[in-house]
């Protein structure tokens, strides 16, 4: 059975360096997965169109569909690959909003690949000390190595390197094999079970009217 890889990028521009960057990680996730024996579908989720809905969802708790449907999208993932521009020294708010509006438990376990691009190195700090304790927060099984370009970066060896060592890392979680000591993982994928889209969780719900009941204010 063919994995499920999501790709969550949260560039703002066209072109996008954050979606270059989602890109080059997919196909070389991709080709980590295929190297194994195993097979992936790959999803691209952009975030920048579902601005007007996050802010929606965040400010009234009401989810348009297509919110409901990046949570279902989360919900079916079994890895995920995710990139963030740096503004302001830290994630986006855009890519903020997002992770948000998610049900608590949707990441929990999930195979993760953590990135990110900025137009200048000083930044590259940023994914370990803000994104990766998102992430951890968020219970999500988050791999080693975390990927930042600056824009002199890009079509660098180094950067290649990077890309490819990730990469393999998901991969490896992905298709079971065995995990980086020291790391924890990988995500039993066959075993696990399917993670909540935030929808009709609440089951049978309590008026407030009955909760106040008998207090005093006291």
């Amino acid at each position: 059975m063919a994995r499920r890889l999501l790709v969550i990028s949260a560039g703002v521009s066209t072109p996008s360096s954050t979606r270059l960057l989602a890109d080059q990680l997919a196909d070389a996730v991709v080709t980590g997965v295929t190297a194994r024996g195993e097979s992936v579908d790959v999803e691209v989720l952009e975030l920048a169109p579902l601005a007007q809905s996050l802010a929606t969802t965040v400010t009234t708790g009401v989810a348009p569909a297509d919110i409901t449907a990046a949570r279902e999208q989360i919900a079916a993932a079994d890895g995920i690959i995710t990139v963030t521009p740096i503004f302001a020294a830290s994630y986006s708010g855009l890519f903020k909003m997002f992770f948000d509006v998610l049900d608590p438990d949707a990441l929990t376990g999930v195979p993760m690949l953590i990135a990110a691009t900025a137009g200048t190195p000083r930044h590259s700090l940023v994914l370990d000390h803000a994104v990766r304790p998102l992430m951890s927060y968020l219970r999500a099984d988050t791999v080693p190595t975390a990927v930042f370009a600056a824009t002199e970066d890009f079509g660098t060896t180094e950067l290649g390197g990077r890309v490819r060592r990730a990469a393999g890392e998901l991969a490896q979680r992905l298709v079971g094999a065995a995990a980086v000591s020291g790391f924890g993982g990988p995500t039993d994928l066959d075993t696990a079970p399917r993670r909540s889209t935030g929808a009709n969780d609440l089951g049978e719900v309590t008026p407030f009217a009955e909760l106040l009941r008998g207090h005093t204010g006291s």
